[in-house]
């Protein structure tokens, strides 16, 4: 039987990217202004990658920040340029991701991360998960940048991985779900922002309780 891979993106969907990022944010420029500038950081960071493909993630960080902080005439305090990197291995674990990931395994999966970061700041994220990955493949090795494919191209001349033993697992249906179901990857979409249904994923959850169950289904059809 070949082996079975569910990789999965690691900022939004197994770690709270929103609320490391806005955390920072709120010290930096104040409570009032986080809602706003998250948004745009939003915008600016893929303008970012796909302009500066060979960039390390922490560079991406470090530009996206101080560009948003020139475009709102706010001021970065002296030497806080770089502090979303730095604050990166602090960002905390979904409450519900170690046991769904830890089922997961023991239902026989291998898993995987596909990441838009760096090796440095992925391995800190995984201590915090605590939880084992086979296999895991960053933009700062690979030299590209989600929504890219090159990601899911270089996991499939890794592992050979193909068809239905291969579920990749996102909340970022921009970063992840587009590319991967135009790969013909299918794709279960966490959606934990509440967004309005889309039809390319295969499967929706609002968290990962339940993934297990859903990849199990999902392979079994």
């Amino acid at each position: 039987m070949a082996d079975r891979w569910v990789t999965f993106d690691c900022y939004g969907t197994l770690v709270d990217w929103n609320g490391g990022i806005t955390a920072e944010l709120e010290k930096l420029f104040g409570v009032e202004h986080a809602d706003r500038l998250l948004a745009r950081y939003h915008e600016l960071e893929p303008e970012i990658q796909m302009t500066r493909p060979g960039v390390s993630y922490r560079e991406v960080l470090t530009i996206a920040l101080e560009r948003l902080a020139e475009e709102e005439g706010m001021t970065l305090p002296e030497g806080e340029t770089s502090t979303l990197a730095k604050s990166l291995p602090s960002w905390p674990v979904f409450d519900d991701v170690p046991a769904a990931l830890a089922e997961t395994r023991d239902r026989g999966w291998k898993l995987g991360i596909l990441s838009n970061t760096d090796r440095d700041l992925i391995d800190a994220s995984m201590v915090a998960i605590g939880i084992a990955f086979q296999r895991v493949i960053v933009a700062s090795e690979i030299g590209s940048y989600k929504p890219a494919k090159h990601h899911w191209e270089f996991f499939r001349e890794q592992t050979g991985a193909s068809g239905t033993e291969h579920v990749h697992v996102a909340q970022s249906l921009y970063h992840d779900i587009g590319p991967a179901t135009e790969l013909g990857i299918p794709c279960i979409w966490i959606n934990r922002l509440g967004e309005p249904a889309d039809a390319r994923p295969r499967k929706m959850l609002v968290s990962l309780t339940g993934l297990a169950a859903a990849l199990d289904e999902l392979t079994s059809t």
